[in-house]
Order: structure tokens, then sequence, then C-alpha cells
């Protein structure tokens, strides 16, 4: 049977301190230990849902045209640019760690 320590951090919940978008990982800072906040090593982000705009960046999509004939309708583009989903500094996410010695973990999402 596992240890009750080891079990109770499996799944932990905590702030975003800093993101590596290259990687997509993240470092989590936890306060729920009644001691100093503690940081993460790097977490791999899992959470990838598709057609999620990147926070600040500039947005843009394919040109459209309208087919009416109408001018209001004619051919144009939007500014969207769409990112799989990275949290941001700050965010509030909820972790899952490997219940192994090395310490393993993933940020599955914000909350």
């Amino acid at each position: 049977m596992a240890d009750l320590s080891v079990l109770k951090n499996i799944v932990r919940t905590g702030r975003v301190s800093s993101v590596n978008a290259g990687n997509r990982t993240a470092r989590v800072t936890f306060e729920d230990k009644g001691q100093s906040p503690l940081v993460s090593g790097e977490l791999k982000v899992i959470k990838n849902p598709p057609f999620i705009p990147a926070k600040g960046a500039a947005q843009r999509t394919e040109s459209e045209s309208g087919g009416s004939g109408e001018a209001a309708f004619a051919a144009h583009s939007h500014a969207v640019k769409i990112a799989p989903w990275l949290p941001s500094p700050g965010d509030y996410v909820l972790c899952l760690y490997i219940p192994t010695d090395d310490g393993d973990g993933f940020v599955i999402g914000g909350i």
C-alpha cells in the first residue's frame, strides 16, 4: 500500500510562476502546505483543447469571400491566430504527479 503522504501529493493545485512555451512546460508555486511556498520543477502542460486564440499574440485567419456579390460581403480576413492552450503566470492550475521518487508531473488544466 502506498504511503499516505505520497497519495496526498498526487493531485495538487497552485499558481503558475513561469511558462516555457517552447517546451510546453510550466513551473507552479504550491502554497497549500502551511510552510514557505514550494516551486515545482518544469511540469509538462497536457491540456491541449483546439481553437484557443493565443493570449496577447497577433490574431489572424485565412481570407474569406462572401460570395453574394454585395460589397459588404466582399473578400475579407479576420485577425485570429489559433494556438494550443498554455497557462499564463498567475493562473490557478490543477497538477497531477506520478507517485515515484523522480517528481515527474503535469499541468492538466486551469481551474
